[in-house]
């Protein structure tokens, strides 16, 4: 596609301001409109139900019943991946990320087997190093977060989510993709983001290039519990704008240039926007310039804390009376998250956000690198240079430019060449660069820093 919009001119604008819809229903591939087709709301709900047949996932619970507690569910979420890798010809590597939670006075009583449940698909190009990674959390809890026997069905909070990894790990587990990709299903969220803290502490020491974590929890719902109003077209992609492990150095330079909201999870986000809204009709992403909701956390915390980009995508309106609650009916009104009040059309749409994002990324060339704006004279235009990616080289490079007070990228230019001198000022826009292939997969964008 990228030799249908893109002729021997330096640049051509592409894209203004999300105006464009009709271009970014051209641009889909078909192979990922393919897989987003296999992605099945049917499936979907019987994975939640299976799920909440557990009667409880509490991190804490049974490790011995084949039917009931957490132990069941792991053994199961595992079986199911394992079917996974034998429809995949075997290329799919599944195993527990098993770890032992030392007591910390407070949700942990004891020393505690925790055990996440990991999927990989290897990719296909040895120079390609990224890991692309999209989790859910498979434990579940009731209104006392400490009670391990009562009923907790978490069908939303978090069967959703977990449901959503487990769908895009069967669709995708049958495809190539150049970069290698990473299905979990966390455990310990609710005690405390345990499993993801330790994958995350895995990752770093054993060097993993996490490139993106998108982590889903509580995606199934599409009521407004104060509203009344059904929105089954919105959902929320929380993200920070600057990194948590960020050096005073690193703080001084974007200070200087004012790029406080273009961080690696910041730019990872516009790009789940774009590419979703492009693959999947009747979406609206929204952007939450926040690391969480409202002083709270979720599993993506602990990858960010490491040095890792890492987002959270949450329905649009989540229902409390649902959420964290005991299941029961107090004046005709029954509480608690059971799998009757998830809405699997919505579910079925946010599986497929992740997956043509996960699917467009993994098939992209990796980002072009040492990526600068030109400082060394003053001048009103923008020059930019950078040097091209490793591994498979792509076609060319996007150019993407914004107003300063602008959350989105409103143009996009393209170039072959590995610089580019805009007739926009630096000092009025913000900038940024990928790299894109043949078919139009786009790498993410890299923020170029001051040089020379």
């Amino acid at each position: 596609m990228i030799k249908k919009y893109c002729s021997s001119l330096l640049f051509i604008a592409l894209l203004f301001s999300g105006k464009l819809q009709a271009q970014k229903t051209e641009n889909r591939d078909p192979n990922i409109s393919a897989m987003l087709t296999e992605v099945s709301a049917a499936n979907l709900e019987q994975l939640v139900k299976k799920l909440v047949s557990f009667q409880t996932r509490h991190t804490l619970s049974d490790t011995i019943s084949k039917t009931t507690g957490i132990g069941a569910a792991r053994a199961w979420i595992k079986s199911e991946f394992e079917k996974y890798g034998v429809a995949s010809g075997g290329k799919l590597q599944v195993s527990y990320d098993s770890f032992v939670q030392a007591a910390d006075g407070r949700r942990i009583k004891e020393p505690t087997v925790l055990k996440n449940v990991v999927a990989i698909l290897p990719g296909t190009d040895p120079n390609d190093k990224r890991m692309l990674m999209v989790s859910g959390h498979y434990d579940s809890r009731v209104t006392d977060v400490m009670n391990i026997k009562d009923f907790a069905p978490g069908a939303n909070d978090d069967a959703s989510g977990t449901a959503a990894v487990m769908e895009m790990c069967r669709v995708m587990s049958k495809q190539k993709f150049s970069a290698t990709l990473v299905f979990v299903a966390m455990v310990g969220e609710e005690q405390g983001l345990y499993g993801a803290t330790n994958l995350a502490k895995r990752a770093k020491e054993e060097g993993w290039n996490v490139h993106l974590l998108m982590n889903n929890d509580i995606v199934g719902n599409s009521y407004g519990m104060e509203t009344d109003i059904k929105d089954n077209t919105s959902v929320r992609v929380f993200s920070e704008g600057v990194s948590p492990i960020e050096t005073k150095e690193q703080a001084a330079a974007r200070q200087s240039a004012g790029t406080e909201n273009d961080g690696k999870a910041r730019q990872a986000a516009r790009y789940i926007k774009e590419v979703a809204e492009r693959y999947v009709d009747q979406l609206n992403v929204k952007l939450i310039y926040r690391r969480d909701r409202f002083l709270r956390g979720g599993d993506h915390t602990p990858f960010s804390q490491q040095g890792f980009t890492a987002v959270r995508i949450t329905e649009m309106n989540e229902d409390f009376n649902r959420q964290h609650q005991d299941v029961r009916t107090e004046n005709g009104f029954k509480y608690g998250d059971l799998p009757e009040y998830v809405d699997y059309n919505y579910l079925q749409k946010v599986t497929r956000m992740n997956l043509s994002v996960m699917a467009n990324l993994a098939w992209a060339t990796q980002d072009p690198e040492n990526v600068m704006v030109l400082t060394s004279g003053l001048t009103n235009k923008t020059a930019l240079k950078w040097e091209a990616p490793k591994g498979k080289a792509p076609a060319g490079y996007y150019v993407l430019m914004r107003e300063t007070t602008s959350p989105f990228w409103e143009r996009k230019f393209f170039v072959k060449e590995t610089s580019a001198t805009l007739p926009y000022s630096k000092d009025n826009y913000f900038f940024g660069v990928q790299s894109v292939d043949e078919a139009g997969h786009e790498s993410l964008v890299v923020t170029p820093r001051p040089g020379r």
